[in-house]
Order: C-alpha cells, then structure tokens, then sequence
C-alpha cells in the first residue's frame, strides 16, 4: 500500500515519518488490515520511502524509514496539458488518467465553449489527482493549475506546443512534429464544444501547431488522454 506524507512530517534524522491523513489511516487499518510491524510504501511528492510500521493510531500512524529511494517512476520530459473544463464524471476520468500516464501538469481552461459553471473545484481535483498517485505507484504529484484562460498560459516555457482540432486540415502525425529534444510539452484540447476558430488563430499566433487525431471526432476526455499516451509512449 502506498500512502502520502507531507514534507513537514519526515524527520529524516532520526528516520521516523508521519502519516497524518485520516484517510489514509483508515485504509491502512481498516482495508489494507496493516499492523505495527508490517511494511508501508510512502511518498511525499518527490522521493519513494520503504517504511515499516512503528505506531498506529486513528488519528496518525507513524513509520520507521528502511529506505529512501529516487524518483525511478516519472517520465523524462514535462508533458503539460491545458484541456477545457469538463462535467464532474468526465473532467475526474481525464485527471485520473493523465496522472496514471505521467502527466506533469493540468490546466483547467475556460475557452468560449465552456458550458460548466467554475465553482471551487480545484481541491477536488487535486483529491482526484492524489488518490490516483498513489494506486498507480507514481512518486511526483500531478500539478493542478488554477483555472485559466487560453491568453494567460505562458507559452515562451515550452518547447513544443501542439493543439487538437476536430475541423483540421493538417495530416502530420504527432511523431513528425514532437523531437527528443524536446523536454517541454504543452498540448491543447478544447472542452466538449471543441474550440472556435478565433481561438485556433490565437494558438496559432503563439507557435502552437495544429494536429489532426484522425476522422473520427474523439470526446475531449478520450483526446486528452490518447495524446498524453502518444507523446509519453515516444519518450519511454
């Protein structure tokens, strides 16, 4: 079982760790049946901890460090994603997905054809995106960026920025237009309405390039996902 600690509860000096999450407590307890003694797979973000089991309480669970490993899990580019916000059910899929793939970043985008009100959904999100870390064996959180607009990304970071369009005339395949040499990724879908033809003028102006996903028109969570794949799969 894997669980998360936060930075501030690893005391690496005299190798204990602290799993405050109540949550988490509960399922080490509860789901998982684990006891003092037994073997604890934990994480805060940027390192993998083998711990064994030291306390446990409802409240906190505290663990002894075996070993502190790297990162060997994540991919060896920044793969970004700014999609369209989509409807609870479909928006969750996507960010589950994308994290289980390696994805480093999401961006939530309010585009023209956003129909979804823009609560707090956020802290859900990173909830989301949390949980799946941990069944997918992941060790660096997924980032979720707060909600943006398509003219407040900050297009000059990436090193390649592609974009789908349901409408698009281009035949070029994802592996003629992505480089090893490229370590920064920015790819963009639009929301279930897909995006507008100003907007794919402001892509364009920004150096974005314009793919084609082929004849059939894909929903936006089954895209974003297919793309994420594509790219990370040229990479492995």
């Amino acid at each position: 079982m894997t669980v998360i600690a936060e930075k501030e509860n690893i005391d690496e000096n005299n190798g204990k760790i602290l799993i405050k999450d109540r949550s988490d407590c509960n399922h080490v307890q509860n789901v998982y049946r684990l006891n003092i003694g037994d073997e604890l797979r934990v994480i805060d973000g940027e390192y993998e901890y083998l711990t064994k089991i030291s306390e446990i309480s409802k409240k906190e669970i505290a663990a002894k460090i075996l070993e502190k490993k790297e990162d060997s899990y994540s991919l060896s580019i920044n793969i970004d994603i700014a999609m369209g916000i989509l409807k609870n059910d479909k928006m969750n899929l996507a960010i589950q997905k994308l994290t289980e793939i390696g994805v480093n970043r999401i961006i939530p985008l309010k585009t023209e054809r956003v129909v979804v009100k823009i609560n707090e959904k956020k802290e859900k999100w990173d909830v989301v995106a949390r949980e799946t870390l941990k069944q997918c064996r992941g060790v660096k959180f997924t980032e979720i960026s707060p909600v943006k607009k398509l003219s407040e990304i900050d297009y000059q970071k990436y090193d390649k920025i592609i974009f789908a369009y349901e409408n698009s005339g281009e035949s070029k395949s994802l592996s003629e237009i992505i480089k090893k040499e490229d370590k920064n990724i920015l790819y963009i879908i639009g929301p279930e309405g897909g995006i507008t033809a100003d907007e794919v003028d402001f892509l364009k102006n920004n150096k974005a390039i314009e793919i084609s996903l082929g004849k059939r028109i894909l929903r936006a969570e089954t895209a974003a996902i297919v793309v994420c794949g594509i790219i990370a799969n040229f990479y492995i």
